[in-house]
């Protein structure tokens, strides 16, 4: 057995999301957004910020308040940053489920516009909040947590629908490790949950997909069926618990067995 001098005793702590945690979720208004933000509502006190396009439908104030707005650059992204971490004094937890397609054509055809967009959207943004959110967190000196969500399909090569978005989630893998790395020595654990054919509203809204398409997308997933928000955000909630204190840099597949 280890004794009292060991780097290996076991920490002190509840193993739970810490009560009175300020936890701020970007991209809060789809469907694992306000799957996440219920969940935490059921659990211990929690001050959510709740940014999305459109004001999230949220009824569990008043530990929720609610964001809107586009975050179109560097100087919105602080600002969303700032604003919360105004209200809540602090920040304790980042989640970054921002993310989707400017058009769903083959990138051959994509103009440079969209395709600039969509790296945007899916890898500069998510970075400039995290930096934001980062650098607030280190200044306080009691930790933290920042989850990003990738794809699946990205370590695969994407599709050509989705390529830009596919290349943006790769570069999401490499963010966390990065962050990761820098934010160890300050207590911030950094990770990512690589989700697979979720029903989460995104492949509807984004690609056009109809009920017909998503029953035969789900069928080739080996469980034979699509992963539910709320698995998701058990599992993001999971990340920002005690449980997975020694948890960093790492992406965690959330896919039913999808690509074996």
């Amino acid at each position: 057995m280890p004794d009292s001098h060991s780097p290996f005793i076991r920490p002190e702590w509840v193993p739970t999301v810490a009560v009175n945690s300020r936890i701020l979720i970007v991209g809060a208004s789809g469907g694992l957004g306000t799957a996440l933000t219920a969940m935490l509502c059921k659990g211990p006190d929690c001050l959510i910020g709740a940014h999305g396009n459109s004001v999230p439908v949220v009824a569990c104030d008043p530990y929720v308040h609610a964001f809107s707005g586009t975050l179109d650059g560097e100087a919105a992204c602080i600002q969303l940053v700032d604003r919360f971490t105004k209200i809540a004094r602090g920040i304790d937890a980042l989640v970054m489920l921002t993310g989707g397609l400017t058009h769903a054509e083959h990138w051959n055809s994509l103009s440079e516009e969209d395709w600039r967009h969509d790296i945007d959207l899916n890898l500069n943004i998510p970075f400039f909040v995290a930096r934001a959110a980062m650098r607030v967190m280190k200044a306080q000196g009691s930790g933290g947590r920042i989850i990003l969500t990738g794809t699946e399909s990205a370590i695969h090569g994407g599709s050509a629908q989705s390529f830009p978005y596919a290349i943006a989630k790769r570069g999401t893998e490499c963010m966390v490790e990065g962050l990761a790395r820098d934010g160890a020595p300050n207590g911030i654990l950094v990770n990512g949950v690589r989700l697979g054919f979720i029903a989460s509203g995104f492949h509807e809204r984004w690609a056009g997909r109809d009920a017909q398409h998503m029953r035969n997308r789900a069928d080739m997933v080996p469980l034979n069926r699509g992963g539910h928000p709320d698995e998701v955000a058990a599992l993001i909630i999971y990340l920002m618990s005690g449980w997975a204190s020694y948890i960093t840099g790492q992406m965690i597949p959330l896919t039913g067995g999808d690509w074996l």
